[in-house]
């Protein structure tokens, strides 16, 4: 694919470093005028995040490795090989495991005190790692310090590494992989509800979102198939099962069950569904099928417009995001024939209205004016796992 190679030469020529939108924290004049103020925090990042013009520069904040966009970007080229069995992705792939290997956060009670899950004060911190941001970010709800573990990047590139495993028999990936189990079982705070839980964002919040909880569950069912330890699957399934129980009456989920987090996004959507289906595809959660397929047709018929446009909420168009079209082309790309021609329609887009002349693609299409800025987790790794999952699936259609 063309398009693809255009934007692998430019990803390889930024060496894998750039910017991201929320990372004007890593700005040492912002963040000292910040004052460790919740509210100028918010400002500053959101006011770096929706200015189409990049100032990052005048502010001092350095292009860097942000750890997701790492993980992405390996799932990518495990991809790449599946398919073609090129050593220089090989050779990517061994650059990006050990990037990975040194940005990853190993979890010790003295900077995150875990919850009691029955272990003794020797088995605390024993190797289970995870992943976070390489920025400091504050939410509404919270604030975390950059490199603390969360639960979404951790499972995001624990699936890249059980894959890039599966793809290449390299055993370091899977190496890499294994502790994340421990991290999200023994580290991660839960919200319990009659015999179900939902895992917490981080390991210093009491956050509790549907994608984030899915996503971990998720990846719990793979390291039990690996492993062969119940207590990782047992745990997957009392997650899924508080999720299925929140899945609203036409298919759709809200992003948190907050009454704060009541809207619902295309994306979010799409992590939600990809993680369900993992539990279908290892032979679990036949019992939930009904309500999955549901979710399938919610997020197929209210995130799209006739030509491929994908939406970023069910109920407007705008601001399209990079996610949305990025995530629904890998979802739907993975469901075979039924959803190729909605897949084709939301690639085609993608390309046309979002990747610049240089391979790179932008951040956000808004009604009025489109922000350009090319942004390396946010926009590039999304657009290259999208487009590698689509050769995975149809080849250079």
């Amino acid at each position: 694919m063309l398009k693809l190679n255009k934007l692998k030469t430019w990803i390889e020529s930024e060496n894998f470093k750039g910017y991201d939108p929320y990372d004007a924290l890593n700005s040492p004049v912002l963040r000292g005028m910040s004052f460790g103020n919740k509210y100028l925090r918010i400002a500053f990042t959101q006011g770096l995040k929706r200015l189409p013009v990049n100032f990052r520069p005048l502010f001092l904040v350095p292009k860097d490795y942000n750890p997701k966009g790492l993980g992405l970007f390996l799932w990518g080229y495990a991809k790449l090989y599946k398919c073609e069995k090129n050593p220089l992705h090989l050779a990517q792939i061994e650059k990006l495991l050990d990037l990975l290997d040194g940005c990853k956060t190993e979890v010790h009670p003295h900077l995150y005190p875990p919850p009691s899950r029955g272990r003794g004060e020797d088995d605390l911190g024993n190797g289970e790692h995870g992943w976070g941001y390489n920025f400091d970010w504050q939410s509404r709800a919270f604030f975390v310090p950059k490199y603390t573990p969360t639960i979404v990047n951790s499972s995001f590139i624990g699936h890249a590494l059980l894959d890039t495993f599966a793809f290449t028999g390299l055993s370091k990936a899977r190496e890499m992989a294994l502790p994340i189990g421990e991290f999200i079982l023994q580290d991660l705070y839960r919200f319990e509800e009659n015999g179900a839980i939902c895992f917490s964002y981080t390991p210093i919040d009491n956050y509790f979102v549907h994608n984030a909880n899915l996503l971990g569950a998720s990846l719990l069912i793979r390291l039990f198939k690996e492993t062969g330890k119940e207590e990782y699957r047992d745990t997957a399934l009392a997650a899924l099962a508080y999720s299925m129980k929140h899945q609203r009456p036409d298919g759709s989920w809200f992003y948190a069950e907050k009454e704060t987090a009541h809207w619902i996004d295309s994306f979010h959507t799409g992590f939600n569904l990809q993680a369900i289906r993992y539990f279908l595809d290892l032979g679990f959660a036949e019992e939930y099928l009904a309500q999955y397929e549901k979710g399938v047709r919610f997020y197929a018929d209210n995130f799209f417009l006739a030509d491929g446009t994908p939406k970023y909420y069910h109920d407007r168009v705008y601001p399209i995001d990079i996610h949305s079209p990025a995530q629904a082309v890998v979802f739907f790309s993975g469901m075979g024939k039924k959803y190729e021609e909605l897949t084709n329609k939301t690639l085609n887009w993608m390309i046309e209205n979002m990747q610049g002349p240089d391979g790179a693609f932008y951040f956000q299409k808004h009604k009025y004016y489109t922000n350009k800025i090319p942004y390396m987790r946010w926009g590039q790794a999304w657009a290259f796992h999208a487009l590698t999952e689509y050769l995975l699936n149809y080849g250079n259609k």
